[in-house]
């Protein structure tokens, strides 16, 4: 069996010998973590980055590595430890770390440099690599950098979990099995822990035997480069390739240069270059097609969504910009693009422009098809769309309060006023009935997916809908579940996004999360606080368990003090919700009977919020695998 431990550079290695070496480039490497870390360079050293943070570095030509170490100490002589990464026990380092540790590997100079995030040695902090083109490169560009925004380490499941990161499941199962993504040997066998490191970071390179061409990317030399640990999650994805990555080409992994050559024979490298040649033949057409049909999308898909029925109205680039002043107002953004005040005729409205290299054709569509053809007084009225050449607009109704988030969060910049007891009673009303009309009251059930405050909007008079359905699901009435793809926003993900066999009562569980948001007046998330109380929702279950949930209640909010009784009362609304086995969730018309009087929450519950164990999270018996997934903190840290 292939090492664990193998660098992911050796595979590159057979290109670096074929190509003359080229000058130094530079790498800028910038920590975007809550603390601090110690990132390491062989070749290069090592530094401490305080959060924000950058170190410039210049790396010579030749095959190399980068990873951030965790939990160091170092005495005034650069001796110490870390939980990963420790270089031997000094800061700077001269040789690679130990895992676990989230890598970044390269091969620069020589005409193209070959780069790529590896967790074959495990995981610990989350990374971007992304190349900064130089100035001359004429036609040449580079391919997407790859990213690896997903907290792993926080989700990581408990046979993996070590201090600082999440362990290599080769390292400690040592079973050939364990060692390769599960679809590209015939000896490989789908595994759970496969299946936690492909989907969370899908770019990198993920076990030993992976010969996934998606794990390689490549460009001109001469290219900087910059590295950015804890990258912000709201970008949805990379920009997208205008040459394709062109797939690995790999030999045998060894854990030495020298046995690595040794095993080359002279056919060998004469069979490598006729590889190469197919494969830069292959990657030009590629492209070539690419960009052919990229175009098409952009400059022909207007008559694509002429052709769809019940279109909401549509409008010109023109008339948008003129609407919205060319844009100068601008309301908000977030992970697809940016949402801007204007006026069309007697009407305040809201533009959302879209990134084309953030939200694609598909949820564009979803959105306008989703909620141009359902009207509910709790979901933000869709009022058209402009699809013109590359232009992707969504006109929404103005909501003069703007987003639950400003109202619900304290912090000390922000001057908006407490909402009181009764009115955050509103708003969750509010939000449940938007979800129930979603989900019990439309023709085919609709799963919103993404349900946090930033998606709930408020009018004059603090009434709540719900917007943004850029990542909604149609579930068909005769189906008990939908596969999809992992999506949403870490904090507010139900367990069962583990398996990607999604219902309804995703969207019941994220209602739970920000139901004890209103309450809380905090994050769920909130890394400016002791460790301890990060979580909100982990630190729930604690409370429930020693008789404290009045400690939750919003300190700041003295009304919220006088109905201390209704408050818990609500709690444990949400708490029924936040049930790890969905279908132990109430559905969400059960949810406004509850709030209405008519009926009393389930007293009946388990009061673990936060998956920490196997489970099939209550969705079908039979999902065609006999390996259940390992659970996940998929709605935060433990």
């Amino acid at each position: 069996m292939t090492a664990p431990s193998s660098s992911w550079t050796l595979h590159l290695l057979p290109l670096f010998l074929l190509l003359p070496v080229g000058n130094a480039i530079t790498f800028s490497i910038s920590n975007r973590c809550s603390g601090t870390i110690w990132p390491a360079a062989v070749p290069g050293g090592g530094v401490k980055l305080d959060p924000g943070e950058s170190w410039t570095l210049n790396v010579p030509a030749g095959p190399g590595r980068v990873w951030p170490r965790t939990g160091c100490s170092f005495d005034s002589t650069g001796k110490g430890s870390c939980q990963t990464g420790d270089c031997g026990g000094v800061l700077a380092c001269t040789i690679s770390g130990q895992p676990p540790v989230t890598l970044a590997e390269f091969t620069i100079g020589g005409g193209t440099d070959l780069f790529g995030i590896s967790l074959v040695d495990g995981f610990n902090v989350p990374m971007d690599f992304m190349p900064m083109p130089a100035n001359g490169q004429g036609g040449q560009v580079c391919s997407r950098g790859p990213r690896c925004a997903a907290n792993i380490t926080s989700q990581c499941p408990e046979k993996l979990t070590v201090p600082g990161g999440c362990n290599s499941a080769c390292r400690v199962f040592k079973q050939d099995k364990y060692c390769c993504t599960g679809n590209v040997s015939r000896t490989c066998e789908p595994t759970t822990y496969s299946v936690f490191f492909v989907r969370g970071c899908p770019d990198a390179y993920s076990y030993s035997r992976d010969d996934s061409s998606s794990t390689t990317f490549r460009c001109p030399s001469g290219t900087n480069y910059q590295v950015v640990f804890c990258p912000p999650v709201d970008i949805s994805a990379s920009p997208p390739a205008t040459n394709p990555p062109a797939p690995d080409v790999t030999g045998s992994t060894h854990t030495s240069h020298s046995s690595f050559t040794k095993s080359r024979s002279f056919d060998g490298v004469l069979g490598f270059i006729s590889s190469l040649i197919v494969i830069f033949v292959f990657v030009t057409f590629f492209a070539y097609k690419l960009r052919k049909q990229r175009h098409q999308e952009m400059h022909e898909g207007d008559e694509e969504f002429g052709e769809l029925p019940g279109m909401p109205t549509r409008f010109t680039f023109q008339q948008l910009q003129e609407a919205t002043d060319q844009f100068r107002h601008k309301l908000g953004e977030g992970g697809f693009g940016s949402v801007f005040e204007g006026q069309y005729g007697e009407e305040r409205i809201a533009v959302k422009r879209l990134d084309w290299a953030g939200q694609g054709k598909r949820e564009f569509l979803a959105e306008v098809q989703i909620i141009g053809s359902i009207h509910h007084i709790h979901l933000v009225r869709l009022i058209g769309f402009c699809a013109e050449k590359s232009h992707r607009l969504l006109v929404y109704e103005y909501m003069p309060k703007g987003s639950l988030d400003r109202w619900i969060y304290y912090s000390h910049d922000n001057d908006a006023p407490f909402l009181d007891w009764q009115t955050r009673c509103k708003v969750i009303s509010h939000i449940a009935k938007g979800l129930c009309y979603l989900h019990e009251e439309c023709m085919k059930r609709i799963a919103h997916l993404d349900v946090k405050p930033q998606n709930i909007l408020l009018d004059e008079n603090f009434n709540a809908k719900i917007s943004d359905f850029g990542l909604s699901k149609l579930i068909d009435r005769d189906k008990s579940q939908v596969i999809t793809r992992m999506r949403g926003t870490p904090g507010y993900l139900a367990p069962e996004w583990l398996t990607s066999q999604i219902t309804e009562k995703a969207d019941v569980y994220s209602f739970g999360v920000v139901v004890m948001e209103i309450i809380s007046g905090r994050k769920n998330l909130d890394t400016s606080r002791s460790e301890e109380s990060i979580h909100l929702i982990t630190l729930l279950e604690e409370k429930v368990k020693s008789d404290e949930l009045e400690d939750l209640i919003d300190k700041y909010s003295s009304d919220m003090q006088v109905h201390k009784q209704e408050v818990l009362e609500m709690m444990r609304l949400a708490m029924w919700c936040l049930q790890i086995d969905s279908k132990r969730r109430p559905q969400m018309s059960e949810v406004i009977k509850v709030l209405e009087g008519h009926m009393n929450a389930e007293s009946k519950i388990d009061h673990n919020f936060v998956a920490t164990s196997k489970t099939m999270f209550g969705i079908g018996e039979n999902t065609g695998s006999s390996d259940p997934p390992q659970a996940s903190h998929l709605s935060g840290p433990r």
